[in-house]
């Protein structure tokens, strides 16, 4: 960067300054320095990356190690902090702040490059919008020199700095197309015309940009060349994306067709990043990154890892996809190499990367139909719009993937017809699996075979492992004890720990021990499982309670879990100790963080397997009381989490399931980030729930299920919410129990607009609460089924219940559930045209919300009210309303509830003849939908757009959205209103 743009932050005498558009480089008081050593730079880029947030130790350690990190990470991350602090001059850590769970940077405006190059681009944008195109272009170019190179050059791009990275390279994107943006608007076709064509070099599918390049050709009287400009961008796009040019290009492309003058200084405008405040800007989620960490010390495979890329990379993008499926004996690494080749092809899928666990060697291999279920949320389809069939959600898949480029990894692979069903349309994405099955009946599948490593490749891994230095003294006994594990990497890893868990051993005390438990380990094979001799060996290391902590965790299942289960396993309140003792023994790995940034443990299926058979000499009495104690554990920090969530009528009671509290400092991460800790969760907690049906622990399971209600809930998870509830009505959980999971079944399906079916399971629920005398149940059910009549327009079977729940609930004293059904009531008012009467009720149920604190009713109320509002001919008042309840539910971060809000003001907007407002509005909750999965509630966007087109005079328009919408209806498996779609299209002017 010019040394004339280079602004120091002075604080106290001390100067910050960080360099990140390129190497990572920071201002020592002398000059620019680079941080030298990988693991402080990389310590660093997070923290950069995520100010002014903090960021947990625990986090920092998974960026800067992955899943194998050292014993004394935790110390070596505080090292390597005083070491930064020390380059910053920042001894008194003012800058690199301790914020416990970990650090932060307290960065202030100009202290990074970026900001420079923000502060620039924006004035680039001010000057081009107060016509001042000379004073643009130079803050363009002084933008563009901000960049030595890409962003964290010098950096890995992990979960954390990948998605700051990225945000960098747009911003260098943006920057150099509003250079061009200037060149047009001070008529330098010429320079336009260069920098234009050198930016689609490298970036050919930015339509913006080959406009201006149109408009630049067109302006300089060389229309063939604009118009064969045109003509490439349509070939790019329908090769690449399979789609055609937008219709600003096609606009364009047929005035210049149309022989019209070209315009005088006119320029498209290159994309600038919308403030927080601008109600147009929608937020697109990034790539999906799902691959875990690559494991640090990797060795050897080079022939198969050749053979994994050639293969994948061979196929041409129209041919069958690539798929490639690595086999081979217990032990020998395959998930690892499947892995290791998967982060290596990462470039090659700019669209992102998925990993699918499906379980092939346990007890409870994953269905098909639930591996493509997660894949296709992965890639943002709502579970709300997934079909039933396991043939249409292949389909869809398909469907999803088609102009996409993603690579699938699926892990653990025990069938053919669980990767069958994930398979691409095409060689643009590709899949690889790891088995221990062949799986030849997969057509055109590639296998790589893994056998034992070499004897120098087992010779490296250990020392990886163990230490260069240490291994390298005693090299003869090294190799020795590679022969006696096998050459099989999962038995060197397990002697590797147990060295560097005895710092003070030499090698050969190690290979005596070997010896001496002699003949087990030395007929390690291929193809056996003999493996096992190792896990003897590392049990036989361990205290008596350590050990049946390794037995009892395998009873939890192939899943990760967090370390608290060893407590209530071992009846103990903290266990952290035992857990330790099997993660340093390497019979329990870390597997990494979730989502809630707390570590996550996993016993390898191997293992679990030698775990469950060391239970045997535990009687089963005490194996249930180990699960239900930590199924209790479960419960009682599901309730308690849950109170943290928005309030939500269907909290269940409590019945008699015991529940067993977790020490405070386990339980603070989910409480301060409730949607965090359950998102992280989702998968072991339904995992709880099965495992308590398949131990018949029916109290347990039925409130495990129930408590789990409210998050199904609000993150719209219908798959898991049905999955639990049915799973838990297999067992006898009494009138109760049925009561509760069938009123939440009735919800599931209201959701699927199956009416029929949530009336008759909500009649039932109904009957079984009153049936017990629980007040507050009878309430729920009959809620639900006014929501039934209404949907169904049975206006005054609606009221009826109405007023037959309110005399229920106000014995009960609930206010939520009060101000839910006066606001139903109002709702069926309105649409029965009383709005008098209707008033009454919304502003009863105004005020209860806010008197108890119910934010979420308080935005639905006023989203509601705007109905009414709009009747009695106040939009103002009703767009007041609608306003006041999206900042509510911002606050809430609801955005499937902010989308539902902008249609509301979307129609108040068209009504009003303000038909620009209505767009933005309709096309800012159909981005909503879409980054959230729910196809359909986004194709009912694109029909009220195309009708607003229509509407405008604008039937070109109309027939886009419309085509929009059949496809979404088609692909959610709505064919008949996709058919009435194509009638309107078929009556659309051409």
């Amino acid at each position: 960067m010019i040394q004339r743009h280079v602004r120091w932050m002075v604080r106290e005498g001390t100067v910050l300054r960080i360099r990140v558009l390129g190497t990572l480089e920071v201002f020592d008081g002398a000059g620019w320095a680079t941080v030298s050593a990988g693991k402080p730079r990389a310590l660093l880029a997070v923290l950069i990356a995520q100010a002014p947030g903090t960021v947990s130790v625990d986090a920092l350690i998974d960026e800067v190690w992955g899943e194998r990190p050292p014993k004394s990470a935790q110390t070596q991350i505080h090292g390597y902090v005083m070491r930064l602090r020390r380059l910053l001059h920042d001894e008194a850590g003012d800058f690199l702040v301790t914020s416990p769970p970990g650090y932060r940077l307290a960065l202030e405006p100009g202290d990074l490059d970026s900001d420079e190059a923000e502060r620039r681009l924006a004035q680039a944008s001010e000057a081009q919008r107060a016509g001042h195109p000379d004073q643009a272009a130079t803050a363009a170019e002084d933008a563009i020199r901000c960049w030595r190179g890409e962003a964290f050059a010098d950096v890995e791009l992990t979960t954390l700095i990948g998605p700051r990275a990225e945000r960098l390279r747009e911003l260098r994107l943006t920057a150099r197309e509003e250079l061009i943006t200037a060149d047009l608007a001070r008529a330098h076709f010429d320079s336009a015309i260069s920098h234009a064509r050198e930016h689609l070099a490298r970036h050919p599918l930015r339509e913006n940009v080959w406009q201006q390049l149109m408009i630049a050709l067109w302006s300089s009287g060389r229309q063939a060349e604009a118009l064969a400009a045109y003509r490439q961008l349509r070939e790019q796009l329908a090769d690449d994306l399979g789609v055609d040019p937008c219709v600003e290009a096609r606009d364009l492309h047929a005035r210049i067709l149309a022989g019209e003058p070209p315009p005088v200084a006119e320029a498209l405008r290159a994309p600038v990043p919308e403030s927080a405040d601008d109600e147009s800007a929608v937020a697109v989620p990034g790539p999906v990154a799902q691959l875990p960490a690559d494991i640090s010390d990797f060795t050897g495979r080079d022939a198969e890892i050749e053979r994994i890329l050639a293969a994948v990379t061979a196929a041409g993008e129209d041919q069958p996809p690539s798929l490639v499926v690595v086999h081979g004996p217990p032990g020998a690494g395959k998930s690892s190499v499947a892995l290791h080749a998967a982060r290596q092809l990462g470039e090659r899928f700019p669209d992102g990367q998925l990993y699918l666990d499906a379980a092939g060697t346990s007890e409870s291999a994953r269905e098909p139909r639930d591996l493509v279920a997660e894949a296709l949320m992965a890639l943002g389809i709502s579970s709300r719009d997934l079909p039933e069939e396991l043939a249409a959600r292949a389909a869809l898949l398909r469907s999803v993937l088609a102009a996409r480029r993603i690579l699938i990894l699926v892990d653990d692979a025990g069938s053919s017809d669980q990767v069958r069903a994930l398979l691409p349309p095409n060689a643009r994405s590709a899949i690889i699996v790891s088995s221990r099955r062949l799986l030849t009946d997969l057509s055109g599948s590639v296998h790589v075979e893994l056998g034992p490593l070499g004897p120098q490749e087992a010779y490296d891994l250990l020392a990886r492992i163990v230490g260069t230095a240490r291994v390298s003294a005693e090299s003869a006994v090294a190799h020795q004890i590679t022969r006696a594990c096998g050459m099989l990497p999962l038995s060197i890893r397990i002697a590797g720990g147990k060295l560097l868990g005895r710092p003070s051993w030499s090698l050969q005390v190690l290979l005596s021990r070997l010896e001496d438990e002699g003949r087990r380990l030395s007929e390690l094979r291929l193809g056996d499982l003999d493996v096992r001799s190792s896990v003897d060996l590392s049990l036989g290391s361990l205290e008596p309670e350590t050990r049946r902590a390794f037995g009892l965790m395998g009873l939890l299942g192939a899943q990760d879990l967090p370390g608290w289960v060893v407590g209530p396993l071992l009846d103990r309140r903290d266990a952290d100790g035992v857990l330790d003792s099997l993660v340093d023994a390497s019979l329990v790995a870390l597997s990494g963080s979730g989502t809630d940034g707390q570590p996550r443990y996993r016993i390898h299926d191997l293992l679990r397997v030698q775990a469950v058979e060391s239970c045997q000499s535990i009687p089963v009495e005490e194996q249930r009381a180990a699960v239900a104690r930590v199924l209790a554990s479960w419960l009682d920090v599901v309730e308690n989490v849950t109170r943290r969530l928005p309030p939500n009528p269907l909290q269940p009671p409590r019945g008699e399931a015991p529940r067993r509290p977790l020490p405070d400092y386990q339980t603070r991460p989910a409480l301060s980030e409730p949607f965090a800790w359950f998102d992280a969760q989702r998968t072991a907690l339904v995992g709880a729930v099965r495992l308590a049906a398949e131990w018949e622990l029916p109290a347990l399971c039925w409130e495990l299920a129930a408590a789990l209600g409210p998050y199904f809930d609000d993150r719209a998870r219908f798959d898991d919410w049905r999955r639990t509830h049915e799973l838990a009505l297999t067992l006898p959980v009494g009138d109760l129990g049925q009561a509760v999971l069938l009123r939440g079944l009735a919800q599931v399906h209201v959701y699927g607009s199956d009416l029929e079916g949530a009336e008759e399971l909500a009649k039932r629920s109904l009957s079984l609460f009153r049936l017990v005398g629980h007040q507050h149940g009878e309430v729920t059910a009959l809620s639900a089924l006014v929501t039934c009549d209404r949907l169904s327009e049975r206006w005054e079977l609606a009221l009826e219940k109405v007023h037959h729940a309110l005399k229920l609930v106000t014995a009960l004293e609930n206010r939520t559930f009060e101000a839910q059904l006066r606001c139903s009531a109002g709702i069926i008012l309105v649409a029965q045209r009383r709005p008098q009467e209707a008033h009454v009720w919304f502003r009863q149920s105004l005020r209860l919300a806010r008197e108890s604190g119910d934010a979420h009713r308080e935005a639905v109320v006023l989203r509601e009210l705007s109905q009414l509002q709009l009747q009695v001919g106040d939009p103002q008042a009703a767009l007041v309303g609608l306003r006041r309840a999206e900042e509510i539910l911002a606050t809430l971060q609801d955005e499937r509830c902010i989308a539902f809000t902008l249609t509301r003001r979307a129609e108040l907007h068209r009504d009003a003849g303000d038909f620009d407002a209505a767009r933005t509005a309709w096309s800012k909750a159909a981005a909503t939908f879409r980054n959230n999965g729910t196809l359909a509630d986004e194709a009912m966007c694109y029909r009220a757009l195309a009708e607003l087109e229509v509407q405008r005079g604008h039937p070109a328009d109309a027939g886009e959205y419309l085509h929009r919408a059949k496809t979404l209806w088609k692909a959610v498996g709505h064919d008949d209103k996709a058919d009435a779609l194509e009638s309107v299209l078929l009556g659309l002017p051409a």
